[in-house]
Order: structure tokens, then C-alpha cells, then sequence
């Protein structure tokens, strides 16, 4: 059975070769060739996986066109800001574009935010951690309950502090 990841098939390449199979037996048992046995035999774990650029789309040309307008919304007044439909229109009367409503509700979607924080008007991800030290400060509550002893109900006067 072949191994299932490219990590056990260095592994299972590595101790085939470690018992004395040769390379073209290694490359014919495992259906890999010459370079990925001679990968395995040098390094126990395989290189990472490369990243891809991302592909260009319809979008690509007009997204300058796009960040203009929505840098330009954050000086207008609330109820003259863009939507992403009246951003849809006027790429489509005015640069006679071809993209889908989705293309640009996506973009504009992650990108509104973005220029918000770049121009500084965004909201900042941000963490205060709570600490408190040690008899620094406590919290103290009063309260009265009513408990039943030995069959009389009485009511005593409890505290509880938390520092």
C-alpha cells in the first residue's frame, strides 16, 4: 500500500533505501522519480508547498476606480455614501465594466474596512488585559440568610469578601 502523505513517503523511501534498495528499485516500487528519491534521501521532511500568486480578474483594472470612491465616502455625509449596487452602476455606465455584482460586493466588502483603518478613521482591534495584583483590591458583599437550626428558623448575617 502506498503511503498517504508526501511525509510518509519519505519516510517509507528513507527505510526501503536505509535495508539496501537501490534508486531505480525505490523510484519503480513507489511510481516517483529520480528527483523525489534523491529529495527523500536528503531530508527526512519535504519542502513546503509553494504559494501561488493569486490570478487576475475582470476586477483587477477597476479597483482603483473602487478605492477612489470609497476614499471619497469617508468625507460625504452618511446618507450620500456609496452602496455597493450604486458602486456596481457606475462602474458599468461610466467604465462599461465586465464583472458580476458578486466580484464587486466582495471587494468592496474587505476593502471598505481597510482604507477606513489606513486613513485612520477605522476601529483598531484592541485587548486591555485585566490585572490584578495580589491584596490590591477585593470585593466585599453583606447579606442576611435565613437558615433552619436544629428546627427554628433564624436569620444570620453573612459575609463574603473575594480578593
Amino acid at each position: 500500500m502506498l503511503p498517504k502523505s508526501k511525509v510518509d513517503l519519505y519516510a517509507a523511501i528513507r527505510r526501503d533505501a536505509r535495508t539496501g534498495m537501490s534508486t531505480r528499485a525505490l523510484m519503480r516500487k513507489y511510481g516517483v522519480g529520480y528527483e523525489t528519491v534523491q529529495r527523500a534521501l536528503i531530508s527526512a521532511l519535504p519542502e513546503p508547498r509553494k504559494k501561488m500568486k493569486p490570478r487576475e480578474t475582470r476586477l483587477d483594472p477597476y479597483k482603483p476606480v473602487i478605492d477612489a470612491i470609497l476614499t471619497a465616502d469617508l468625507t460625504a455625509p452618511r446618507k450620500q455614501r456609496h452602496t455597493i449596487k450604486r458602486i456596481y452602476d457606475r462602474l458599468l455606465d461610466e467604465h462599461a465594466a465586465d464583472v458580476s455584482y458578486q466580484m464587486v460586493r466582495g471587494y468592496v466588502a474587505v476593502r471598505r474596512a481597510e482604507i477606513r483603518l489606513q486613513t485612520g478613521k477605522g476601529v483598531v482591534d484592541a485587548f486591555v488585559p485585566q490585572t490584578h495584583r495580589q491584596g490590591a483590591e477585593a470585593e466585599v458583599d453583606f447579606g442576611d440568610v435565613t437558615v433552619n437550626l436544629a428546627g427554628e428558623l433564624v436569620t444570620c448575617y453573612q459575609t463574603a469578601l473575594d480578593s
